[in-house]
């Protein structure tokens, strides 16, 4: 199973909340994935251990007791009340966009120049975001032959975001060619919900 990074945050800060406390204590809570996923942790300690598979489940290792973590159920309101600092330091999630190109060339489609704008204004709005610019085609056409029309969708997304000040050295640009379509179709296709760069601005 995977540790999500978050509850190791939250052990380490509860950790030190409560330091100073009569019954000093570990406290490890569950928290939920972002896209609903589940997910699960096994918290250990001396005498045992307990598995959290339920969001905001809370286990408790107090310190000087012997036996397994202790197990209740927390809820977001309480964490969050609890644990102020530590989510003023989450940094806000990847946004993500998407623009589309006419047929066999790396013509943005001027319905997408909005959608460009608005991924632009989003990473000049976070300090020190960066970028990832990635490629793609729909299946006319060879596959080496979309690999390179892929790239250079890519670089001349890139090149917009740096036209317009934003710094080069924090923007990569990837080309996936016909790889991973957004609608699956059979070669030689044109299907321009495949033509597409998206943008993930983080």
């Amino acid at each position: 199973m995977n540790m999500p990074r978050c509850v190791i945050c939250f052990s380490l800060l509860s950790a030190a909340l409560l330091a100073g406390c009569s019954t000093p204590a570990t406290h490890v809570v569950l928290l939920p994935q972002p896209d609903g996923r589940p997910s699960a942790v096994v918290v250990g300690s001396n005498g045992g251990e307990v598995t959290l598979d339920k969001p905001y489940q809370r286990a408790t290792v107090k310190a000087g007791r012997t036996g397994a973590p202790s197990l209740d159920q927390t809820d977001a309101a309480r964490v969050r009340s609890d644990n102020t600092m530590l989510f003023d330091l989450v940094p806000p999630a990847p946004q993500r966009y998407a623009v589309y190109f006419d047929a066999g060339n790396t013509s943005l489609m001027p319905e997408s120049q909005r959608e460009m704008t608005t991924a632009l204004m989003v990473a000049m709005a976070r300090a020190g975001s960066d970028i990832v610019i990635t490629g793609y085609t729909d299946t006319v056409g060879a596959v080496v032959s979309n690999d390179e029309l892929s790239m250079r969708r890519a670089q001349q997304v890139r090149q917009m975001f740096i036209d317009r000040q934003f710094p080069a050295a924090r923007i990569e640009a990837v080309g996936r060619g016909e790889r991973e379509l957004a609608v699956p179709t059979a070669d030689e296709t044109p299907e321009p919900r495949n033509r597409r760069v998206t943008i993930e601005v983080r």
